[in-house]
């Protein structure tokens, strides 16, 4: 059976890797990851593999119930998390929170 494949940012490569970003926040093209998943996950800009995430759970949610859990499980302030989103996601209100843990 074939992964599913999930981007990221390069930046976020150490973060996810130590663990210390635990959650990702998509729009609806990527709302679909099914619990209990395993995920390919690439850098977004070459798309090379880096490790793979199994999928534990996928809530919706909108930019103003971003919260200060939100902001510390994406390892950054609530406010770094609010510009990043809407910098990637620019006029976007609903959201889905995609929570993961590291497999390999």
């Amino acid at each position: 059976m074939a992964l599913t494949t999930m981007t990221f940012y390069q930046r976020f490569e150490n973060d996810i890797l130590s663990g210390k970003k635990t959650i990702t926040i998509r729009d609806s093209s990527e709302k679909d990851f099914l619990p209990n998943s395993l995920v390919s996950v690439a850098t977004y800009e070459t798309g090379r593999y880096f490790c793979t995430l199994r999928i534990k759970r996928v809530v919706p949610t909108t930019l103003d119930q971003l919260s200060q859990q939100h902001a510390e499980q994406e390892n950054m302030t609530l406010a770094e998390l609010k510009r990043v989103i809407t910098d990637i996601y620019p006029g976007e209100q609903q959201f889905y929170v995609i929570y993961y843990e590291l497999v390999s």
